[in-house]
């Protein structure tokens, strides 16, 4: 006789049952925003997380270009690079990132938040950042998800 009610199962990829969430980035913190997406990735706001797989939703973020930094961030904070050449380290402000690439500030965020292994640069592959209210993801039918909720 079985008496256990419940079943313990691992989820993996296949039957991880995923959703398409849709962020507006306008007038949010980056430091909130991306705590939270990286959350929507790795898959933690569900029931069935399971922490070796790849168990978490798509997210799509628009109006990457109008996040906002608290504080003296824009003219403080740097992004550093390397060009793999002797002397080649090029650093810019957060201002100077903003207009230039301002997807890979929010890029950069998230990836920060997220686990720095494979499983982690799989993860990564599940976010989609637009400059502008646009993207390319209409078929998909993404779920807006509320950010302050």
């Amino acid at each position: 006789m079985d008496t256990l009610s419940y079943k313990t199962r691992s989820i993996n990829k296949e039957n991880a049952d995923k959703k398409w969430w849709l962020v507006d980035a306008e007038g949010q913190t980056l430091g909130r925003l991306s705590s939270q997406i990286a959350t929507l990735l790795r898959g933690k706001h569900k029931t069935n997380f399971t922490p070796h797989a790849d168990c978490g939703d798509y997210v799509i973020v628009v109006n990457a270009e109008k996040i906002v930094l608290t504080g003296n961030k824009m003219q403080t904070k740097e992004y550093i690079r390397y060009t793999g050449y002797p002397g080649g380290q090029r650093v810019r402000t957060a201002e100077e990132q903003l207009k230039r690439k301002p997807f890979a500030v929010v890029e950069d965020a998230v990836r920060g938040m997220l686990p720095k292994n494979r499983l982690g640069r799989e993860i990564f592959r599940n976010l989609h950042v637009y400059v502008g209210p646009d993207h390319k993801h209409e078929a998909q039918q993404p779920t807006p998800f509320q950010l302050n909720a």
